[in-house]
C-alpha cells in the first residue's frame, strides 16, 4: 500500500486524468442509456386569508432644511390669525381660521336632516294607535260609500237617459215632417198667385223666384239643405224604429246604445234645421237685393225653424248631459275601487305594523343623513388651519382679511422633526396621498427602520430627459440622533391596505388573452414526491380562472375563483436524468451541484433547476 500511495503521489496528474476519463465515460454511458428525459414536478401552495399591504418606494435624502408649507384645503376670507413669525407651535395648534359661514350652514342643514330621519324611523317603528286605525277604517268605509253612490247614480242615469230619449222623440216627428214641408210641400204655390202651378214644390218655387244670375249661388244652399235633410231622415227612421222596440225596462247596454244613436240623430236633425234656416235666409237676402217681396210662407217657415233649432239644441244638451253623467259615474266607480284597494292595504299595514322593507329603507336614509353630517363636519374642519407638528413659524406672508385660495400657502413651519425628501415617478406619485404611513430605512444605519407619514406632495412635477418626477416630503414619527441631514433614505409608502382577503403568491398567477388564471392539481394528485423538488402529478394540472385585486411584490388578492385553503401550483421544477455542468465548470462541480437540490427516485439522482 505504501508503494502504491508513493506511486500515486509521484504520478498525481496522471491519476487525476485517468479518474476524469473514467467518470466522463461513465457519465456518457449513463446519458446514452437513459436518453436524458426530463420530468416536471410541481411546488404547491395554499390560498390563505390575511392582510395585504401595497406600497410604493422611492429614495432621497434627509432634508437639510426641515420645513413644510402649511396649505389651505378650502377657499375663504381669513378672519383669524393666531401666530406670528418665529412663534413656536405645537401639533394641533390653530394657526388660522377662514370664514366658514357656508360650511356651518351645511352642518346645520345636515344635522336637521339627521334629526328628521331619526324621527321618521322612530315613528315607523311605533305601532299604530287606536285612533289612527279608526281613522283608516272610516276612510275605507267612505270609499265604499262613494262607490255605492256612484253605482246608484249610474242606475239613475239610465232612467234619465230613457227620459231624455223619450223627450227628444216628442219633437223629432214634427220637426222632421216640417223640414220635409219646407223643401217638398206645395204650400208656397198654394198661397202665391205668381207661382205658375199649384203642384210646384217649394224648392222649385224658391229657385224660380231668384234672379237667374244668382241661381247658381242659391243652388248651393238648396243642395246642402236637401243632403242634410235626407241624412237626418235616414237616421231618424232607423232610430225611431229602435225607440219603438225598447222600453225603460230594457237592459242598460240596450238603453245606452239607444242613447248614443239618439244623440247622432239629434245632431243630424239639428244640422238639417240649420241648413234649411240658412237656405231660407239666403232666399230672403237675394230677394231684398232686388227690392222684391219674399213669399209670405217663407217667413212662417223661418219662424218655425227658429223654434226647431231651440228644441233640437235642448234635446241634444239633455242627451249629452246624461251621457256625461254615465261616464262620470263610471269613472267614480273605478276611482272608488282604487281608493278602496289602497285604503284596505293601508289598514292592513297599520294593523300588521311597519313593513320590513320600509324599516330598512328608513334605516339606510338615517345612515345616509349621518354620513352627510360627518362629511359636513369634516368640510367645516378644513376651514381651521392647524399645525401639523411641533415647530416654528418660519414664514408668514398673509394677514387678517386676506382672501385665501384652496392650495395657497398659509405659512411655512420649520419642524424639529427631520424630514425625508424622496422622488417618485408619475405613476407612483398618483397613488400617494398626504397622511399615508411610511417605513424609512437608511444606508448609513443598516439596522435602523423608522416610521413616518407623508406631509407634502409636489403639485408640479420636474421633467428631466422626458421623465417626470415628483418630490414627496415625509415627517418622522420618532427621532433618532444617528440620522443626519443629507443622509440617503429609502421610503416605502403604504398606499393601500386590505384585511381579511384571499391571498396567493404572485408566482402562481398566469395570464393569457382570456385573463388571469392559476393551475391546481386534480383529485388524482401524486405520482412521486420529494420535499425539495416538489410533486410529480399523474395528470396535467387543472386551470382555474380568477379575478385579481390588490397586489404587492409577493402576494396578490383573489376576488373570485378560489376559496381559502385551496391548493394551487406556485412554481414548476424541471428534473433531468442528465447531469449538466455549467460553462467553465468541471464535471466534479456539476456532480456536486446536485447534492442539495435533487432527490433519489428509483436509484437515480436527479438534479433540478427552478423555473
Amino acid at each position: 500500500m505504501k508503494k502504491i500511495l508513493v506511486g500515486v503521489k509521484r504520478r498525481k496528474k496522471t491519476v487525476i486524468f485517468i479518474l476524469i476519463v473514467l467518470i466522463a465515460g461513465s457519465y456518457f454511458v449513463y446519458q446514452k442509456t437513459t436518453g436524458g428525459k426530463q420530468q416536471i414536478s410541481y411546488v404547491f401552495g395554499t390560498v390563505t386569508k390575511g392582510a395585504l399591504i401595497a406600497s410604493v418606494s422611492g429614495s432621497g435624502q434627509i432634508a437639510v432644511s426641515d420645513q413644510v408649507d402649511v396649505k389651505a384645503k378650502v377657499s375663504g376670507d381669513l378672519y383669524q390669525l393666531n401666530v406670528v413669525k418665529g412663534q413656536e407651535i405645537k401639533t394641533g395648534d390653530v394657526i388660522a381660521r377662514l370664514d366658514a359661514a357656508d360650511a356651518l350652514k351645511s352642518v346645520r342643514d345636515a344635522q336637521a336632516n339627521l334629526e328628521s330621519a331619526q324621527l321618521s324611523l322612530e315613528k315607523l317603528q311605533q305601532p299604530a294607535d287606536a285612533l289612527t286605525i279608526t281613522q283608516a277604517e272610516n276612510s275605507l268605509a267612505q270609499a265604499k260609500e262613494a262607490k255605492t253612490k256612484a253605482e246608484d247614480n249610474i242606475n239613475n242615469a239610465y232612467d234619465d237617459a230613457f227620459n231624455a230619449i223619450a223627450n227628444a222623440f216628442l219633437n223629432f216627428p214634427t220637426i222632421v215632417a216640417k223640414l220635409n214641408d219646407v223643401l217638398y210641400s206645395t204650400e208656397i204655390a198654394a198661397t202665391e198667385i205668381i207661382v205658375s202651378s199649384k203642384q210646384t214644390q217649394n224648392i222649385s218655387a224658391l229657385l224660380n223666384a231668384i234672379n237667374i244670375n244668382d241661381r247658381d249661388k242659391f243652388f248651393v244652399f238648396q243642395n246642402k239643405s236637401e243632403n242634410d235633410y235626407n241624412a237626418a231622415r235616414v237616421k231618424y227612421d232607423i232610430n225611431f224604429e229602435d225607440y219603438k222596440n225598447i222600453s225603460r225596462y230594457s237592459d242598460q247596454a240596450t238603453i245606452e246604445a239607444l242613447l248614443n244613436e239618439t244623440l247622432e240623430t239629434s245632431r243630424a236633425i239639428a244640422e238639417a234645421v240649420k241648413s234649411e234656416s240658412n237656405y231660407l235666409d239666403a232666399y230672403s237676402d237675394f230677394m231684398s237685393q232686388y227690392q222684391r217681396t219674399s213669399f209670405a210662407q217663407v217667413k212662417t217657415y223661418q219662424s218655425n225653424l227658429a223654434t226647431y233649432i231651440s228644441q233640437t239644441n235642448s234635446s241634444l244638451s239633455s242627451l249629452l248631459a246624461v251621457q256625461r253623467s254615465l261616464q262620470d259615474n263610471r269613472d267614480a266607480v273605478v276611482n272608488a275601487d282604487r281608493s278602496i284597494a289602497e285604503k284596505e292595504g293601508s289598514l292592513a299595514n297599520l294593523r300588521a305594523g311597519a313593513d320590513p322593507l320600509d324599516l330598512k329603507s328608513q334605516q339606510l336614509s338615517l345612515a345616509k343623513s349621518l354620513n352627510s353630517v360627518r362629511d359636513a363636519q369634516e368640510k367645516l374642519a378644513d376651514y381651521t388651519i392647524r399645525a401639523p407638528f411641533d415647530g416654528l413659524i418660519a414664514a408668514l406672508d398673509i394677514k387678517k382679511g386676506d382672501s385665501i385660495s384652496s392650495g395657497a400657502v398659509i405659512t411655512t413651519v420649520i419642524t424639529k422633526q427631520k424630514i425625508a425628501e424622496i422622488s417618485l415617478n408619475e405613476v407612483d406619485a398618483a397613488k400617494v396621498k398626504v397622511g399615508q404611513k411610511t417605513t424609512l430605512t437608511f444606508d448609513a444605519v443598516q439596522d435602523l427602520s423608522l416610521t413616518g407619514q407623508v406631509a407634502d406632495i409636489d403639485t408640479l412635477g420636474a421633467v428631466s430627459q422626458g421623465v417626470v418626477t415628483y418630490n414627496v416630503k415625509i415627517v418622522f414619527d420618532t427621532q433618532d440622533d444617528r440620522i443626519k441631514p443629507g443622509m440617503s433614505v429609502v421610503a416605502a409608502i403604504i398606499t393601500d391596505v386590505k384585511t381579511d382577503v384571499l391571498l396567493i403568491e404572485n408566482s402562481a398567477i398566469k395570464t393569457d388573452q382570456n385573463g388571469s388564471y392559476v393551475e391546481a392539481p386534480d383529485n388524482e394528485t401524486v405520482a412521486g414526491q420529494n420535499s425539495l423538488t416538489g410533486v410529480i402529478l399523474r395528470n396535467l394540472p387543472v386551470r382555474k380562472n380568477i379575478q385579481t385585486g390588490l397586489a404587492n411584490d409577493t402576494s396578490t388578492e383573489v376576488i373570485s375563483g378560489l376559496n381559502e385553503g385551496d391548493t394551487i401550483i406556485v412554481r414548476t421544477v424541471a428534473s433531468s436524468s442528465v447531469v449538466t455542468a455549467s460553462s467553465g465548470a468541471s464535471i466534479f462541480q456539476a456532480a456536486g451541484a446536485g447534492s442539495r437540490g435533487g432527490f433519489i427516485s428509483g436509484g437515480t439522482r436527479n438534479f433540478t433547476a427552478g423555473r
